[in-house]
């Protein structure tokens, strides 16, 4: 998405609404753990000020991401609100310094939208067939799940070896 200053001093008078579909597959090459995104669904306003222009957004899309236990592609939905400033006006960038200045004739977004997915990016993602795994192994590792390993652990407790349960009595034996 890309807005010309021309184009914005149109809306100085109220807010200028916008609803728009964004292709920012350029955001894979940013992170390669990103195998796929579709197209992104913007919404929101911007209100233009003397020198500057700011806007709310909110971006709706889905991205495929590695299952952090299969390796497999997972698809992450996300929904980003975000509050974002620009300005083209030395003076409003001096007074505020969390404006994203504006080169050239031409606001940009893309940027600043493929920031906001960059952070939304989670440090683990499940697959559906990751639910799906009860117990896994292979060479030097295995995988199981916290349910089935506390089953595993209670099975081990009550085995005893035939051998050693008279002496599970020994202690108990109070009268002697």
């Amino acid at each position: 998405m890309k807005w010309s200053i021309n184009q914005l001093q149109r809306y100085r008078q109220g807010h200028m609404p916008f609803d728009e579909m964004v292709n920012l597959e350029s955001v894979i090459k940013r992170n390669p753990e990103i195998r796929a995104i579709a197209p992104v669904h913007v919404t929101g306003s911007c209100k233009i000020g003397e020198g500057k222009v700011e806007c709310n957004f909110q971006l709706e899309g889905t991205m495929t991401l590695p299952c952090s236990r299969t390796w497999e592609d997972a698809e992450f939905p996300f929904t980003i609100n975000s509050f974002e400033a620009f300005a083209w006006d030395e003076n409003v960038l001096q007074a505020d310094d969390e404006m994203h200045p504006v080169e050239g004739d031409f606001v940009e977004l893309n940027p600043i939208f493929e920031e906001l997915i960059l952070l939304e990016i989670p440090l683990q993602v499940y697959s559906e067939q990751a639910e799906d795994m009860g117990k896994v192994e292979g060479r030097g590792w295995s995988y199981t799940t916290d349910e089935a390993y506390s089953a595993q652990l209670e099975e081990s407790k009550a085995k005893v070896d035939p051998r050693l349960a008279g002496l599970a009595d020994f202690f108990e034996n109070k009268d002697e």
